[in-house]
């Protein structure tokens, strides 16, 4: 069963089988203590998407993955040693979504296609109708995502 159904502006139907939310800076302090100063910053925000990345390919193994550019957003505050103040939206999203197959001499029963998305958005909800994140519903699907068998 899948928790949502979206239509890509492509028309192509998805439906988002898992999604995991995180908070983008929840455990920035106790994760990287002083060692980066503490504040979001380019680098900061760099690395906790090569994170998010990582945890997705671990996740779901052979499916390929995929980040939608978040917004990176430079309030006039004070740079640290870092650089600039640099905030993401305050909540990361790992998704698996899967289709039918993208090739049509795969059995429909037998294979859908997949693909694990990573992007940000500024609450935890689930993407739903005009609700949906543009950037997600822009997704490349036939470009990015793989057939693979259906499980049982």
């Amino acid at each position: 069963m899948a928790l949502a159904r979206l239509t890509l502006a492509s028309g192509r139907s998805v439906d988002l089988a898992e999604l995991r939310f995180s908070s983008t800076y929840g455990d920035l302090l106790s994760t990287y203590g002083d060692l980066l100063e503490g504040y979001p910053c380019r680098p900061v925000n760099d690395l906790r998407i090569r994170e998010l990345l990582r945890a997705a390919e671990r996740s779901h193994p052979g499916t390929p993955v995929h980040l939608v550019p978040p917004p990176r957003e430079r309030p006039d505050q004070y740079a640290g040693g870092l650089g600039p103040v640099e905030v993401l939206p305050a909540v990361a999203c790992l998704g698996m979504f899967h289709s039918a197959a993208l090739d049509p001499a795969h059995d429909p029963v037998l294979y859908r296609s997949r693909l694990a998305v990573v992007w940000f958005q500024p609450a935890p909800h689930l993407p739903s109708g005009c609700d949906t994140e543009r950037a997600l519903r822009d997704i490349d699907w036939p470009g990015l995502a793989r057939d693979t068998r259906a499980l049982a």
